[in-house]
């Protein structure tokens, strides 16, 4: 069928649905009328462009799971996108149980106060969260992880925000932010001079930024294999740089730092084992700096 022909097949879809409606509009009040009633009765339609045949706007709502999480959610990214959200989890088990989960635990358990958290992917970060958070908010740009997301909040008690947001483009205002936590996204973003930007815009001072990042390896060899791969594991991994120098931005940023620590994820692919962990802190005099790293 052409474009053309099903367009015509919708519109006269509607010019018969409008007729109906109208016709049984006119029965309807007409029987109002013979009964003498003033006011129109409550099986009589609404007029044509009424408030229910316009556009609503989009409500998001504040409590477990917000809007843009469900499954219909993921329908507004690629094959790929969707493939990679549901294969995320799996492909991450092994390193997640020889290595992460003892070093997401150590980290995420120093939030405290308005905690926001930067591409929360399936939500793997969410049961090492204190419970006495002041708020919770989890910002997830890709439709498909934000469905994933949303499966795993549903299983819990806690209150969560969702929202669709991107590192270099927070929508909060300056210094309202107790804690940010960015883990394993820093590799991803497409600006993260910008993003490291953003996180010391919203923290309040004294505020803290708790990271756990897989960096360019200080090995001569290992870092040639990752400039080698960076390509494929970038298609793979939905934009992941493996070879991206993301203890140096972090060092550059302007964020004073606190504590960084390497270690190996034991568990995944060479190019991207080499990890840091660590905090940083916005301090009164805080100046974003720093330059862009590919």
């Amino acid at each position: 069928m052409t474009s053309a022909s099903l367009d015509d097949g919708i519109t006269a879809h509607r010019s018969r649905f409008d007729h109906h409606r109208i016709e049984s509009g006119r029965r309807r009040c007409a029987r109002c009328r013979s009964s003498g009633s003033a006011a129109p009765a409550a099986t009589c339609p609404p007029p044509l462009g009424g408030p229910d045949m316009q556009p609503q706007p989009r409500r998001r709502t504040v409590g477990t799971v917000e809007s843009g999480t469900g499954e219909r959610a993921a329908q507004g990214s690629d094959a790929w996108a969707r493939v990679f959200a549901a294969i995320y989890d799996p492909f991450l088990w092994l390193g997640e149980r020889v290595t992460l989960a003892a070093l997401r635990q150590d980290l995420i358990g120093r939030a405290e106060g308005r905690t926001v958290e930067l591409g929360s992917g399936t939500g793997l970060n969410l049961r090492y969260y204190p419970g006495d958070l002041d708020e919770l908010i989890l910002t997830e740009p890709e439709a498909a992880m934000r469905a994933r997301l949303g499966q795993r909040l549903r299983r819990t008690p806690r209150r969560v925000r969702v929202l669709d947001a991107s590192a270099e483009r927070l929508p909060f205002a300056d210094d309202t932010v107790d804690t940010v936590v960015s883990t394993l996204v820093l590799c991803t973003v497409g600006s993260p001079d910008l993003a490291l930007r953003e996180i010391g815009r919203v923290l309040r001072p004294g505020g803290r930024l708790l990271f756990l990042e897989h960096v360019r390896s200080r090995s001569p060899r290992l870092a040639s294999w990752q400039d080698r791969l960076s390509g494929p594991w970038r298609r793979f991994a939905e934009g992941c740089h493996c070879n991206r120098a993301t203890d140096r931005l972090i060092r550059e940023c302007g964020l004073e730092l606190e504590s960084m620590a390497g270690a190996s994820w034991r568990g995944m692919p060479p190019i991207v084992r080499p990890l840091i962990t660590g905090v940083a802190t916005k301090s009164e005099g805080f100046r974003a700096t720093g330059s862009s790293v590919p």
